[in-house]
């Protein structure tokens, strides 16, 4: 559990010099796994059984982020406040994900990582999972393959997109390449769990070029495809911003040769290794193409691993998806939202007093809705643009500073529950994980168990001993400082916002 990861408070060297934002703009890359778990990839966890040499070789070019949350532990309220700065539980989204066929979340007029970009004279792309809905036309009902997708990511910055609806497992299995399905379906396909454990996914219409075992390496081929292009195209006088969600480790694990089998672990270590294995192939890219030293990379992850990578199996063998914290995917608890975050910008991260090539490890607080506001810094917009309500810059850390402003964070589950958490102390407002793992809020309920759970993560981070009883005070605060907050319609300050719907915290 980050045992020896311990972030070098040293005199702050400022590498982000004013003169940089404002001069030449950095091209940015924004992997983000799905359902990756912090324990999973070695700089995050020492201990990993996963080989990923570069994301460690990542990591040693530029800061880990050890407390790095998902806004939410499932994958449809993460990307919105991810690309958002805001926290969905202010949208309609109450709980849970949207489906494959959901229409479209974010309005075109709500500020977003593409507006933002694009705002800032970047050419902008998504590539990937996109899980936010977008509007099929429909005809008695049923999609319409043979017209436009309307409302995609293109009313949302991005000049160009090619991507998938929702999750792998997801019908309709199309690609939709800004706003034209490039094959229509003729046939329909799935996968039962009873046929594959790992490689399951639902039954329905899938065009002949969409194939399952080969979305991964296609997304990053796309995504290469699209880097060489717009450099032939704009020279690099140009920036790009390329949004690259990733529609793995997420059901169906599909792991190709040769890394079917590589782990000795399972096929979800083996699709972790390959995630690993594309991001290498990305930097040689960046390398071979001559960006490298100008282009500023974040990896990360929606949520917590998810116990389709059959943790027994994995713990049996010495690996931890969650890294020693409590839960995954789905929970309250810190296994559901506590996610790797790598940053590399050559020249441009503070790199510590640890030797060359070995990185530096941050400790503070951050959440993925900080991307924003970050890369509204990056890209010298700093307080001139909307958006970002509940995020806050991340460029002081990867100057080597101790803080960004942050002194709060609130996470939510995927069945509603909240949790807000100042310092090390940490309020659950659920019985039990608010999510997948024992006990589940009904059995909670049953056995009688606190509605509320506090834990001091410094001295308890497995969230083992809830210390609502002992110590009221803090929660009556806790609760104050959330409710404060959830009113405002903002976590950062500035005027008082609106929700898009009324929000209701307690249990």
């Amino acid at each position: 559990m980050f045992q020896g990861l311990r972030f070098l408070s040293f005199a702050v060297i400022c590498l982000v010099h004013s003169e940089s934002l404002h001069g030449a703009l950095p091209n940015v890359i924004l992997v983000m796994a799905d359902d990756l778990g912090i324990g999973d990839i070695t700089p995050t966890n020492p201990n990993s059984k996963i080989k990923t040499p570069h994301l460690q070789k990542m990591a040693n070019e530029g800061m880990t982020f050890s407390d790095a949350h998902s806004p939410s532990s499932v994958c449809t309220p993460t990307r919105y406040g991810l690309l958002t700065g805001r926290y969905c539980w202010r949208s309609r989204i109450a709980r849970g994900v949207l489906s494959g066929t959901s229409d479209h979340l974010i309005p075109k007029e709500r500020p977003t990582l593409g507006h933002l970009m694009r705002g800032g004279g970047y050419s902008t792309a998504m590539i990937g999972k996109w899980h936010l809905g977008w509007d099929w036309a429909k005809k008695n009902n049923k999609i319409d393959f043979t017209q436009p997708v309307k409302n995609g990511p293109d009313i949302n910055g991005f000049d160009y997109y090619y991507g998938h609806c929702g999750s792998l497992d997801m019908p309709p299995y199309v690609w939709v390449d800004t706003g034209k399905i490039t094959e229509e379906p003729k046939r329909e396909e799935g996968v039962s769990r009873s046929q594959d454990q790992y490689g399951w996914y639902r039954k329905g219409p899938i065009s002949n070029d969409f194939k399952i075992e080969e979305v991964l390496p296609h997304l990053f081929n796309k995504s290469f495809e699209y880097i060489e292009s717009h450099l032939k195209a704009s020279g690099k006088d140009k920036p790009f911003f390329i949004y690259l969600p990733l529609p793995a480790p997420h059901t169906p694990i599909v792991p190709v040769p040769p890394f079917k089998g590589a782990s000795g672990l399972n096929p979800y270590a083996d699709f972790v290794m390959q995630i690993d294995h594309h991001m290498g192939e990305l930097f040689k890219v960046l390398l071979d193409e001559g960006i490298d030293k100008n282009t500023l990379v974040l990896f990360t992850s929606d949520n917590g691993c998810s116990p389709e990578a059959n943790f027994k199996l994995l713990k049996d063998k010495g690996h931890d998806p969650s890294g020693g914290f409590r839960g995954h995917k789905a929970d309250i608890y810190e296994g559901g939202h506590r996610v790797p975050l790598l940053v590399r910008w050559p020249g441009h991260t503070y790199l510590g007093h640890k030797g060359k090539g070995s990185g530096a490890v941050c400790e503070s607080t951050v959440s993925l809705t900080d991307i924003y506001k970050t890369l509204e810094q990056v890209s010298a917009q700093k307080n001139k643009t909307k958006g970002g309500e509940d995020g806050f810059s991340i460029v002081p850390l990867l100057n080597g500073g101790k803080t960004n402003d942050r002194k709060s964070i609130i996470s939510h589950s995927i069945g509603g529950s909240f949790a807000i958490r100042e310092g090390n102390w940490k309020l659950c407002l659920s019985r039990g994980s608010g999510g997948w793992s024992a006990p589940r809020e009904p059995e909670a309920k049953k056995r009688g168990l606190p509605s509320m759970q506090l834990f001091n993560l410094k001295d308890d981070p497995g969230e083992k001993n809830n210390l609502v009883s002992t110590n009221p005070a803090k929660v009556t605060s806790l609760l104050e400082l959330l409710q404060s907050q959830v009113e405002r319609g903002r976590s950062t300050p500035g005027p008082r916002l609106p929700n898009d719907r009324k929000v209701k915290f307690l249990p």
